[in-house]
């Protein structure tokens, strides 16, 4: 591959400078306890939240989600829970309830507040049609949980 169209690769592959992708990316880099990812590019990691017009129309309307589209789903939380965690210096736990069909619903809760509150429905299909579009709705969980917490501190820091 040229130097021209190994640069035009990496811009297209390049990944959006956002709090809540860099605590995706930690999340998948610690899943990885035998270093098979350690070569692999933090875009490489991510790309299977990236689900463009062509993609979706291959995934059936109706479907059940597998267990890896369930695990990237729960990284996806796991990364928002942390990144308002590291903001607010507040613990967050996700709690995840979902049926075997996709139907379900994400809370992250911050001591006796809920900061994410998340219906979730057709989870097998979860994806963005970029990562702009992933580190935007990330963020956005991201934004709306610090603010929760900053809005009722006292519910948020109650043990």
């Amino acid at each position: 591959m040229s130097e021209t169209a190994e640069a035009i690769e990496n811009v297209k592959t390049a990944l959006p400078d956002s709090v809540f992708i860099s605590e995706l990316v930690k999340q998948w880099r610690a899943q990885d306890s035998y270093g098979t990812w350690e070569n692999k590019s933090d875009a490489v990691l991510l790309e299977p939240y990236v689900i463009d017009k062509e993609k979706r129309k291959e995934i059936p309307i109706i479907g059940d989600p597998d267990p890896e589209t369930l695990w990237r789903l729960e990284l996806f939380y796991n990364a928002v829970g942390l990144a308002i965690e590291r903001q607010t210096g507040v613990m967050v736990s996700p709690m995840m309830k979902m049926s075997h069909e996709g139907f379900g619903k994400m809370v992250l809760l911050a001591g006796r507040l809920v900061v994410v509150n998340k219906q979730l429905r057709d989870v097998h299909r979860f994806g963005f049609l970029t990562f702009e579009k992933l580190a935007e709705e990330g963020d956005k969980f991201v934004q709306a949980g610090v603010e929760m917490i900053r809005k009722y501190p006292d519910v948020a820091n109650y043990s």
